[in-house]
Formats: structure tokens, C-alpha cells, sequence
């Protein structure tokens, strides 16, 4: 992630300081501006971003390996040795109510997917975050308080994994704190493409002379070549975890959904409105992580069971099911599938409580390509849609970009020392762009608009990236004055 590859006679600022490079040579020929240029960014991402891209990765596979966690620590509340048939949903919520009391609003129920596992009974309460809720756990048979635990979500996360997620997307630090990684998926496809281009353009050319040699700079080379072809096998799966993340992050996430919903790619909603005029409501992709609070408390525990046999009699078949009352009068009743392994059930259907008719329905298998690809998209990269095997693949694809970033440090702190009586004249992404012929300049120039404006958090960086590039220029040619002089 930190390599800079260019050849001494591409780029005159072999790595000396933080960012430059030492070199005799003189300014790169204008047919290798571009691999220069590129590599030079490619080392910028590296130095500068590599720490918030350690961060994600790190996390990430944290995240990947608490489902198992949490079925041992909370196995009294998830599990239980009950057998026979589960008593209605209106006894398990007068169980609930004896822990919490009549104050917090009851928000959904979501009934045993199958038999030895408990309901959760969903509540909330002024001061949650719009993604909490206070689950509390019964045994469906006995209807006997199992637990009495935060949950976090529509996917339902228990403490462990919540605050490990949490910390994933944003350190725990509210909206300032997702910026880290939205900043992360921003550049991780660039650095990633960046750096096959690299590969591919110097790696066979070089490969005997490295092999030839035994200096500490045939040591690097080494190292590079471990780098250059960890980065192949890993391309794919970082490419995933950069888009996929786009789609959760806080700016540029708002822009892919309204794209998708310009193109008509959102995912379906059902409605809710008991009047016929109107309006399906707007789609919500990201519904897992911001359930929503009701605004008044509609607690009619003895319409939890009519509503559920019939959005079964509907067609709603998925053992794991969510039940959620309206937030507000005039609204229906919904019944949501939340099985979001492989085959994904995600089908939901609205129930008017007046006469248990149905509202309106959608399915999944209905959604529009780009809806599903999303679905699977996410649930992929939380680990949900092929269970243990999909966790494994999300932990092998972080571990190797761990390793990356690890390396590319690596490869800098050796440079730095062997280079650390040299004093280079720094040439960076000003410099080199500026060698570009004038179309090549005008295209980058709109390119990296377009993007900067699409992804406001890497067209931001990048500005930053520019004014360091240029405090160093300014930095480096003091310093060879002082030289001269």
C-alpha cells in the first residue's frame, strides 16, 4: 500500500523524508509522467490513509468472527431447552412487561425462528439511538424471561458485535467519526487499481535484475514483489469491502442512493398507508441500521398473533420473521422476513388491523437487479449471506490487506534508512502532472472533480494530499539552497 515503485529515472525523490524520494536524475520524461503520477498517489494513500484503512480491516474482522462469540456468551438468552408448543405472542408479551413496566413503547416482536431458540420482544424508549432497542428474551414455550440485553439494528446484534460494528464505521465518535471510514472506502479502490496498474506496468520488467541482486535495495524489491502479488489475490475482495462501504458512508452513501433512486434501482418499501391514494413511501436499503422509532406507543399486544397467521396465510414463510407495529394512526401493520442468509428472505407484507386484509406485499425475487445486488452486497459484507464460510473469506481478504499496509510501511522505514544522508529534490503530484500533456492535464483535472464531487470525503483528502505535496516542495527546496549555499 506504501510502495513507491517508479525507477530512479522516473521519479528524482526517492524517499528520504515522510513523502520524498531521493534521486540524481532529472524530471521524468513526459511518456512516463503517468506511471509516475500514479505511483506517487499510490504512495500517498499508503502513507496517509493506510493507518484509517489498518483501522477498518482490523475491525472488520473483529465483526467477522462475533456470531460464534455471541451464541456462547449470550446462550441463555438465545437458546433454550423447552419443548412443546409456544404459548401466544400475547402471553410472551406480558411476560416482557413484567421487566420493563408499561413505559417503554413496545416496537416489534420477533417470534422463535425455530424450536429450542427464544422470541425477542423489542422496546424502546426516549434517549436511544435511532438503531437501539431493549430486547427482552422469552422462552416461547414456558414464556420465562430468558434475558434482557441492548440490541442494535434490523440485523439484531447483540453488545459484543454491536460495539464492535459501531466502532467499525465510525470509533464510536458519532457522524465526525464515520468520516475515518468513509475516508477508507473513498481511496481503497483507487489505491488497489493504482497499484495492479503499478504491478502490471514494472513488475515483470524487473523481476530478473531484482532476482540478481543481494543489496538491501534487492531486500525491498523482495518485499515489493510479496506486496505487488499479495495485492492480486486480495483485488478483488478489497474492491468489494470499498464499494460496499461506500454504500453505508455518510456523504458519499447519500449520493449513491439518490443515484440509485434516479435510476429506479432502490429497494422496494412496502406501504403502509391505510389510505388507497397514497403514495408508496421511499425505498430504504439500509434499514438494519436505523430501526425506526414509533411515535406513538401502539401497544395492542392481543394484535400481535391475528396479524402474524396472516401475513403467513399471505405467503410470509421465512422462520425468521419481524413483526412491527404502526409508528402512527392510519398506518398498517407490518410482517418483514429477515433471513438474510442464502436463499435470502426478505419479503414483507402490510396487514390492515381493521379486517386483517393485505395492504400490499412486495418480494423479494420482484426487486430490480441492482436492489438485489445491493441486498447481497451488504449481507456479504457482514458476513450473513453464506454463514461461516462467507466469514471466513471476509477475515482471509482483511487479513491480506493488513499484511499490505504492514508491508508498505515496511518498505518506506527501509528506504528512509538507507536513504537518510541523501538530500533529494522533491518532485510530487504537482510536478509531475504538470508534465502531462495538456489534454491528459484537463481530463485528470475533470475526472478528479467528478469524483471529488460524487465521493466528497476523497475529494476533500485529496486537496490535503495536494497542499502537503506542495509544503513539501517548498520544505525540499529550502533545504537544497541551504545545501548549494
Amino acid at each position: 500500500m506504501l510502495t513507491d515503485t517508479t525507477p530512479v529515472s522516473e521519479v528524482p525523490d526517492r524517499a528520504n523524508t515522510a513523502f520524498a524520494t531521493t534521486s540524481t536524475s532529472h524530471t521524468p520524461s513526459t511518456n512516463r509522467w503517468a506511471f509516475a503520477l500514479l505511483t506517487r498517489l499510490h504512495f500517498y494513500i499508503g502513507l496517509l490513509v493506510g493507518p484509517f484503512l489498518f483501522t477498518a480491516a482490523l475491525s472488520g474482522i473483529l465483526y467477522a468472527l462475533t456470531p460464534q462469540i455471541e451464541d456462547q456468551v449470550y446462550k441463555h438468552e438465545l437458546y433454550t431447552d423447552s419443548i412443546g408448543k409456544p404459548a401466544p405472542l400475547l402471553d410472551q408479551i406480558a411476560a416482557a412487561r413484567e421487566v420493563t413496566g408499561e413505559g417503554p413503547a413496545l416496537v416489534a416482536i420477533r417470534p422463535a425462528p425455530v424450536p429450542g431458540t427464544t422470541t425477542r420482544i423489542l422496546f424502546s424508549k426516549p434517549g436511544m439511538g435511532p438503531s437501539d432497542s431493549r430486547a427482552i428474551f422469552i422462552d416461547p414455550v414456558t414464556a420465562e424471561v430468558r434475558g434482557d440485553l441492548g440490541v442494535y439494528g434490523t440485523s439484531g446484534v447483540l453488545p459484543i458485535r454491536a460495539w464492535i460494528d459501531v466502532f467499525h464505521r465510525g470509533l464510536h465518535l458519532g457522524d465526525a467519526g464515520r468520516l475515518y471510514s468513509e475516508l477508507a472506502a473513498s481511496w481503497l479502490w483507487i489505491a488497489a487499481l493504482g497499484g495492479l496498474a503499478v504491478w502490471v506496468a514494472k513488475y515483470r520488467r524487473e523481476r530478473l535484475a531484482r532476482r540478481a541482486s543481494r543489496s538491501v535495495s534487492a531486500r525491498r524489491h523482495r518485499l515489493r514483489d510479496w506486496h505487488g502479488r499479495l495485492g492480486l489475490w486480495v483485488l478483488i475482495g478489497v474492491l468489494f469491502f470499498s464499494v460496499t462501504g461506500l454504500t453505508w458512508s455518510q456523504w458519499a452513501g447519500a449520493n449513491i442512493s439518490v443515484l440509485r433512486g434516479y435510476y429506479g434501482w432502490g429497494t422496494p418499501a412496502v406501504a403502509t398507508s391505510l389510505d388507497p391514494a397514497s403514495a408508496r413511501p421511499a425505498s430504504d436499503e439500509h434499514a438494519h441500521h436505523h430501526a425506526a422509532v414509533p411515535l406513538s406507543d401502539v401497544d395492542d399486544a392481543a394484535m400481535f398473533d391475528p396479524v402474524l397467521a396472516a401475513a403467513r396465510m399471505a405467503g410470509i414463510n421465512a422462520g425468521k420473521v419481524e413483526i412491527r407495529p404502526p409508528a402512527k394512526p392510519g398506518k398498517a401493520w407490518t410482517v418483514t422476513e429477515i433471513d438474510r442468509s442464502w436463499p435470502t428472505q426478505v419479503d414483507a407484507v402490510a396487514i390492515d388491523p381493521r379486517n386483517m386484509a393485505v395492504v400490499d406485499q412486495i418480494r423479494f425475487v420482484d426487486f430490480p437487479l441492482a436492489a438485489k445486488l445491493t441486498r447481497w452486497g451488504i449481507d456479504a459484507h457482514m458476513g450473513a449471506l453464506f454463514g461461516l464460510a462467507n466469514q471466513l473469506v471476509l477475515i482471509v481478504f482483511a487479513g491480506g490487506l493488513l499484511t499490505m499496509i504492514v508491508w508498505g510501511y515496511a518498505m518506506w522505514w527501509r528506504r528512509q534508512a538507507s536513504s537518510a544522508a541523501a538530500a533529494p529534490r522533491h518532485v510530487g503530484l504537482l510536478s509531475l502532472l504538470g508534465h502531462a500533456p495538456f489534454g491528459a492535464r484537463v481530463a485528470i483535472l475533470i475526472a478528479a472533480g467528478l469524483t471529488g464531487w460524487f465521493l466528497p470525503v476523497l475529494g476533500f483528502s485529496l486537496i490535503v494530499f495536494v497542499l502537503v505535496d506542495g509544503i513539501l516542495l517548498v520544505v525540499s527546496r529550502r533545504r537544497n539552497r541551504l545545501l548549494v549555499g
